[in-house]
């Protein structure tokens, strides 16, 4: 990747940096504000922890830490299941530790000493999966607007079509005629904004609105209140 074109994609990105080494701390953070990214500074995880805030950005994060290592605070985050990407570094890094990091959520490893094109070049990959995050969190809300416009009867036939029952199960089920449900799935169709029955399933999809295997018609009457 072409420098200039690293530096452009990560200008504005603000960057928390836990390392419990203060020269090291000051350093970087004198680095990142030169390349123009907004900088946070904390000692430890706990600290960390105690002063963050859900915000865009990425975390710098040094593995030895005193008290709950690097490691425990990006499983912590992986819990929290909070948005913001890591960037997991250490000056004792083994191919084991690297492999850990990632599995456990990190979106890039870096060994100290490190380049500054090195920390840039991860801080831009970083910055490209906060944005895909980003982008299906606001999805997500999107979605959940959408159906939350449809009245109990329209939301109880959304669910029974995503569960994949036909429509002639669907009038039988809930007492009404088979013209009744093609009218509510027209209002669900409409307020949701889809165009057909295939995008309404994978709205239904996406907010979890899914039979699992081996579930019976008592389960589908369960999932959707009746």
């Amino acid at each position: 990747m072409d420098r200039s074109q690293v530096m452009l994609d990560v200008s504005g990105t603000r960057v928390f940096v836990v390392d419990d080494d203060a020269d090291f701390r000051q350093s970087v953070s004198w680095l990142l504000e030169g390349a123009g990214l907004a900088v946070e500074l904390f000692a430890s995880a706990r600290e960390f922890l105690a002063g963050y805030r859900e915000r865009q950005g990425c975390v710098l994060l040094d593995v030895r830490l005193p008290g709950m290592n690097g490691l425990d605070l990006l499983r912590q985050l992986g819990a929290r299941k909070a948005a913001v990407p890591v960037i997991v570094m250490s000056g004792h890094a083994d191919v084991s530790m690297a492999l850990e990091a990632i599995e456990a959520g990190a979106v890039a490893f870096l060994e100290k000493p490190f380049l500054k094109d090195q920390l840039i070049a991860g801080i831009a990959k970083a910055g490209e999966k906060a944005a895909q995050v980003a982008e299906v969190s606001a999805r997500h809300r999107d979605d959940n607007v959408r159906v939350a416009q449809l009245t109990p009867r329209e939301g109880e036939i959304m669910r029974l079509v995503v569960f994949g029952q036909p429509t002639k199960m669907i009038a039988r089920r809930l007492g009404i005629s088979v013209r009744t449900v093609d009218k509510h799935r027209e209002h669900v169709l409409s307020k949701t904004g889809v165009h057909s029955l295939a995008e309404l399933v994978a709205l239904g999809v996406r907010l979890g609105m899914t039979a699992r295997e081996g579930e019976t018609d008592n389960d589908c009457r369960r999932l959707v209140g009746t």
